[in-house]
């Protein structure tokens, strides 16, 4: 079974959900990510405090049938309290979504996995996934870090969010990928990046936030990767070029995005 592709809103971070929904429609498209809360301090984030825009969105969802599948982002640290994100909740659900970017923060792996435990559990009566991703500059750092907090919070909402960018520059290994479970698996982010890895973490951040590549453009794997994925698993498509955004225009970078992603799939030789 071929995979939906939902558009990442980071590859598009300046457009708001209706827009984003109207030119993933056009596109091609099956669905989209929606960033309720900012990434980072006075980051762009959409729809919690503008009821005008949320209804707009739904409607744009149902006249185009490109549905709502993620939500950005949930920062697990220290002093988490999750039940103030009730308000969070309601709008994924509302928007139909189905998983939620979580990201953790916390350089006590048992208090963290505490807390995304508990964030599971007030998520699932809304119907969310906890989507746990490992990045390197996180407490989360690679793959192994995430098994075991997955693991250990035990919870059926659960899961780990593969990033191709984040996999390769964590170092963690492909075996990994084909032990997880499929219950842990709701999507999955496909980009490439240059093969030669930073050499700060400034710049591994830069990277990942501003100028990643398109799938097949870069030195990633990405067909060893997804060789190890369920051949259904959603596909979003996270790719920010800012450089590029200056002279091309949103509807051509996601399109071109989408066709690469495609070819780099017809390369995988064998799907689970």
């Amino acid at each position: 079974m071929a995979p939906i592709f939902s558009l990442a809103h980071l590859t598009v971070l300046d457009l708001a959900p209706p827009q984003m929904v109207a030119l993933a429609a056009r596109v091609g498209y099956q669905a989209i990510g929606v960033r309720l809360l900012p990434a980072t301090p006075g980051g762009a984030a959409y729809l919690l405090d503008d009821p005008a825009m949320l209804r707009e969105t739904i409607k744009a969802s149902e006249d185009t049938g490109v549905k709502i599948f993620d939500l950005e982002i949930i920062r697990l640290e220290p002093a988490t309290d999750v039940s103030s994100f009730g308000k969070f909740f309601e709008t994924g659900a509302a928007l139909g979504a189905k998983a939620i970017l979580t990201a953790g923060n916390d350089p006590d792996e048992a208090r963290l996995t505490d807390t995304y435990a508990a964030f599971c559990d007030a998520a699932a009566p809304y119907g969310l996934t906890a989507d746990l991703e490992f990045m390197p500059w996180t407490d989360v750092r690679d793959l192994a870090t995430a098994i075991r907090i997955v693991k250990a919070a035990d919870r059926p909402n659960g899961g780990i969010l593969v990033d191709a960018l984040h996999f390769d520059r964590s170092d963690s290994r492909l075996e990994d990928l084909t032990g997880l479970p499929r219950s842990w698996l709701h999507y999955a982010q496909m980009c490439d990046a240059p093969a030669e890895k930073p050499a700060t973490v400034e710049q591994m951040i830069h990277t990942a936030r501003a100028e990643r590549l398109f799938p097949g453009d870069g030195g990633i794997d990405l067909p060893a990767i997804w060789e190890r994925l369920p051949s259904d698993l959603p596909v979003s498509l996270e790719i920010p070029t800012d450089t590029l955004a200056r002279t091309v225009g949103h509807e051509e970078r996601i399109r071109r995005a989408l066709t690469a992603a495609k070819a780099v799939l017809a390369q995988v030789p064998e799907r689970v």
